[in-house]
């Protein structure tokens, strides 16, 4: 009797384990130098703090989220899209964070090709029922305010076109601040981690939840 009681508790706790595996999610994060924690120790980095912060929650829908990084300095919306089909077979997420477009912009490239290849990413995301939030960015005032409008068109048009959650400067909170940027005035320092991800907190939080 003893032998059979064992067994059940045994089989009672594997089920439990393969039913908390089988109900996490994965959270994919496709950015460049500025989700990548460019010039900080990579846990110093936004998308580190986030994926702990999860891991902190009372919510099991948020615990259980797992955070994979797939950003890369320097990356641009072409090497995204050219990555991505990989990354979703690989990954399987149910959750997609795209922050790309700066270095595209940056680099004087033609914005409409940039917003074709966000919207290529977002449907390749949606198509394997992965929820989608973009994250936009603005340009230092010396690319003139023109570009700068037409780069914040673009990502609300995407965010209007797909219906998907757009925050449209997520470093707004830090990037006139010369104290929480590197010398390079480009990318945020470790002090500005944490506040980046403040704000996007609220934000995410509705949105893994809804």
């Amino acid at each position: 009797m003893r032998v059979i009681t064992l067994l059940l508790v045994s089989w009672v706790l594997l089920l439990a384990s393969q039913s908390a595996q089988s109900s996490s999610s994965t959270l994919l994060v496709l950015g460049d130098s500025l989700s990548a924690a460019y010039g900080i120790p990579q846990e110093n980095g936004w998308v580190s703090l986030l994926d702990q912060k999860l891991t902190q929650q009372t919510m099991q829908q948020l615990k259980n989220v797992q955070v994979i990084n797939a950003s890369l300095s320097g990356e641009t919306t072409s090497g995204g899209l050219q990555r991505l089909p990989g990354l979703l077979a690989q990954h399987q997420p149910a959750y997609v964070i795209i922050e790309l477009g700066a270095n595209d912009a940056l680099r004087g490239q033609n914005l409409n090709q940039t917003q074709r290849n966000l919207a290529q990413m977002i449907e390749l995301s949606q198509q394997q029922g992965a929820k989608v939030k973009l994250l936009g960015i603005r340009l230092p005032p010396n690319y003139g305010p023109a570009f700068d409008r037409r780069l914040a068109q673009m990502y609300l048009q995407l965010a209007e076109e797909y219906q998907v959650p757009l925050d449209p400067f997520f470093l707004a909170d830090v990037a006139l601040n010369q104290e929480l940027m590197l010398d390079d005035g480009l990318h945020p320092n470790a002090a500005a981690q944490p506040i980046i991800l403040a704000r996007l907190w609220p934000q995410l939080q509705a949105w893994l939840t809804e």
